[in-house]
C-alpha cells in the first residue's frame, strides 16, 4: 500500500493512536471524540447531543457512540438538582480514558476554583492525577458480558465461603473464626437461603461485595424477606437495581437501609379451619320392640331413635307387602272399556 501524508500547518486537531487505532471504539465514537476535542472553549459549552447532530450522528448511532464512550472512560455525566429544582446534566469529555474518581477530582478542581485567580505556571513536580492509560488490548480482569444465572452465583457464593474459612482455620497465622460462624451453623432454612443471596451479589456488581461475618449479620434481615413471600432472585433483583449514581460506599451500610426501608408487608394470616364435628358417643344396647316370645328377644344398637332392629323392620316391610299384594289379587279384573260403554249406554236408555 502506497501512502501519501502532508502535515497540516494550521486547524487541526492532535489524535493519539490509541484513540485513532482504538479497536472498541466505532469510526462515529472516534470522530466525535476528536472533533469535540478540536473545538475551541467558547463552543465547548453545548451538549454531546448537539455536536452530534452538527456532525451527522444521530439515533441510535449516537447513543451507540455515547455508550461506548462512557464504558471506556471518555466520557463521564453527573445529573444534578440547581437551585430553583430544575435538573442538569453536567458532561465531561477527555481524550484519554479517566476513571470515576479521577474524572470526579478533575470536575470539582475545576467547578471549585474561583475565576479570577490564575494557575501558577511554575509550581513544584507533583504525582500525576488523570491519564493512566493502559495499552488497548491489555485487560485488568475477565469481563462478564452477562451476569452469571442464580444458581451459578449461589454455588460460587457457597464454594468462596467453604474456601475463606478452611483458609482461616488451616492458616495458622490467623485466629480460627468464632464459633457458630460455619456455612450456615445455627441458621434458620430462611436465614441460610438469605445469606447465600447476600454473598452471591458479588458476582452482579463488585461494590456490594460482602465478607462472611458481615453476610451473616444481615442474614436475618433477609429471611424476614423471604418469610413474607419474596423469592431469592427477587431478593437479589431488588438489592442490585437503581444502585446510587455516585456508587455504594458501604456495602453492609447500604444493604442494611435498603433491607430494612423496601421490606414488603406482611402476609395476611390464614383464617384456622373449623374444628372437625365431634362424632356422637356409642348408644346403649336395648331391646328389640318387634320380639314376640321371651325366647325371641334380642338386643341392637340403635343408629337414632329406632326401637326394632334391622332385620325385623325389614321382616315387617315384606309381611306389609306380601298383604297388600293378596287384597290386590283378590280383586276382580276390571271390566273392558267397550262393556263399561255398552253398561252405561244400555242403563241410559232404560231411564
Amino acid at each position: 500500500m502506497l501512502r501519501h501524508a502532508i502535515a497540516p500547518s494550521r486547524r487541526f486537531t492532535k489524535a493519539s493512536h490509541d484513540v485513532v487505532r482504538h479497536a472498541r471504539l466505532t469510526s462515529d465514537a472516534k470522530i466525535l471524540l476528536l472533533a469535540v476535542q478540536g473545538l475551541p472553549e467558547e463552543c465547548a459549552s453545548q451538549p454531546l447531543s448537539e455536536h452530534a447532530r452538527k456532525l451527522g450522528i444521530t439515533g441510535r448511532a449516537y447513543q451507540k457512540s455515547k455508550e461506548l464512550l462512557v464504558a471506556h472512560g471518555y466520557v463521564h455525566e453527573w445529573r444534578e438538582q440547581g437551585e430553583r429544582g430544575r435538573w442538569v446534566t453536567e458532561q465531561l469529555l477527555s481524550n484519554v480514558p479517566l476513571t470515576p474518581e479521577a474524572a470526579a477530582v478533575l470536575r470539582q478542581g475545576r467547578s471549585e476554583e474561583p475565576p479570577s485567580v490564575p494557575k501558577p505556571t511554575v509550581g513544584a513536580p507533583a504525582a500525576r492525577v488523570a491519564g493512566h492509560q493502559l495499552p488497548v488490548d491489555e485487560e485488568q480482569e475477565k469481563n462478564y458480558p452477562h451476569p452469571p444465572s442464580e444458581a451459578e452465583a449461589e454455588a460460587e457464593a457457597e464454594a468462596e465461603a467453604e474456601a475463606e474459612a478452611e483458609a482461616v482455620v488451616g492458616g495458622g497465622a490467623e485466629p480460627a473464626p468464632e464459633a457458630g460462624l460455619g456455612p450456615e451453623a445455627g441458621l434458620s432454612p430462611e436465614a441460610a437461603e438469605g445469606e447465600r443471596v447476600l454473598l452471591s451479589l458479588r458476582h452482579v456488581r463488585r461494590e456490594l461485595y460482602l465478607g462472611v461475618k458481615e453476610a451473616r449479620g444481615l442474614a436475618e434481615l433477609a429471611a424476614r424477606w423471604l418469610l413474607r413471600g419474596v423469592s431469592a432472585g427477587e431478593l437479589r433483583r431488588v438489592l442490585t437495581s437503581e444502585l446510587p449514581c455516585d456508587g455504594v460506599r458501604s456495602a453492609v451500610g447500604f444493604l442494611r437501609y435498603r433491607l430494612m426501608h423496601k421490606m414488603p408487608p406482611e402476609l395476611p394470616v390464614e383464617a384456622a379451619p373449623p374444628p372437625a364435628e365431634t362424632r356422637p358417643g356409642v348408644r346403649e344396647l336395648i331391646t328389640c320392640t318387634a320380639s314376640g316370645a321371651e325366647e325371641e328377644r334380642h338386643v341392637f344398637r340403635p343408629v337414632a331413635d329406632e326401637t326394632e332392629c334391622g332385620p325385623c323392620r325389614r321382616q315387617a316391610a315384606w309381611e306389609l307387602w306380601e298383604r297388600q299384594r293378596a287384597l290386590t289379587e283378590a280383586e276382580p279384573d276390571p271390566l273392558p272399556w267397550r262393556e263399561r260403554f255398552a253398561r252405561i249406554g244400555v242403563s241410559g236408555s232404560e231411564e
